[in-house]
């Protein structure tokens, strides 16, 4: 007699693997959130209200001197279209320093750093600003650095002094006063050689007048005819250097120059 032995072709089943535990949750490491102000840090100190003062007083002196010209020769248009302007203007400046120190730097960016970092904590916690004094508030702006003041020190007084560089650019040598050929020659102020080629034609080139540093690049990049290009397909409106020039824009000359000189002595 045979044993019959089964045998099935089915393939085998693979052990079932062991029922999944339930994983036990873990809690994520939590950094200790960003701290608070310090109170000390809320309130103002005598050289932020120093600066608030001088520059609130600074800003009503331009506005009364604005309301007085504009009461002496009775039109008041223009003080109020220029302070809408400024207005407008002003609303478009802060913002893009807002996306600018909200989206690119740190605390260790020169200059605006401290700015930086002020702005990123205010996204952390943005009702700290609401107990800070007005005087704290308003000399963020800027950051309270010897950098920035040393920044808006020089551009104030280069903006402000840059018609008297643009006149020792005009000048003749022996009526210049003592170091300023020297600070010609060396390119710390605007050159006379280097301004002369301003007021040739097409009168295009040489605009700046501080140092004159930045004409070279402008003019070799194009970059006023780019602008100029982009107000006109924008406005329709040419600029005088795309034109002949006017007799009234041209350098007087020779005999003309004598005459005109002469009436300005005897007008004087």
């Amino acid at each position: 007699m045979y044993a019959l032995t089964p045998r099935c072709n089915l393939p085998s089943l693979r052990r079932a693997p062991p029922p999944c535990r339930a994983a036990t949750p873990t809690t994520p490491a939590i950094s200790a959130p960003p701290s608070r102000a310090d109170p000390d840090e809320l309130r103002s100190t005598w050289p932020q209200r120093a600066w608030t003062l001088a520059g609130s007083a600074a800003v009503l002196s331009s506005l009364s001197a604005s309301a007085s010209l504009a009461a002496d020769s009775g039109s008041y248009a223009e003080p109020i279209a220029a302070a809408l302007a400024a207005y407008s203007l002003a609303d478009l400046a802060t913002g893009v320093y807002h996306w600018l120190v909200d989206n690119y730097g740190d605390a260790s960016t020169p200059l605006v750093g401290a700015q930086i970092a002020a702005f990123q904590g205010h996204h952390r916690h943005p009702t700290t600003i609401t107990r800070r004094e007005p005087a704290t508030t308003c000399t963020r702006w800027p950051a309270p650095s010897p950098a920035a003041h040393a920044f808006a020190g020089t551009f104030a007084a280069c903006v402000v002094l840059s018609q008297q560089f643009h006149s020792w650019a005009h000048e003749k040598r022996r009526r210049l006063p003592p170091g300023v050929e020297a600070l010609q020659a060396a390119g710390v102020l605007v050159s006379r050689a280097q301004h002369a080629a301003h007021h040739r034609q097409p009168y295009s080139t040489n605009y700046c007048i501080v140092s004159g540093m930045w004409n070279g690049v402008l003019d070799r990049n194009r970059v006023f005819e780019a602008l100029e290009m982009v107000v006109f397909l924008r406005t329709g409106v040419r600029p005088r250097s795309w034109d002949e020039t006017d007799a009234a824009w041209m350098e007087e000359t020779g005999d003309a120059a004598a005459a005109t000189a002469i009436a300005g002595s005897d007008s004087s």
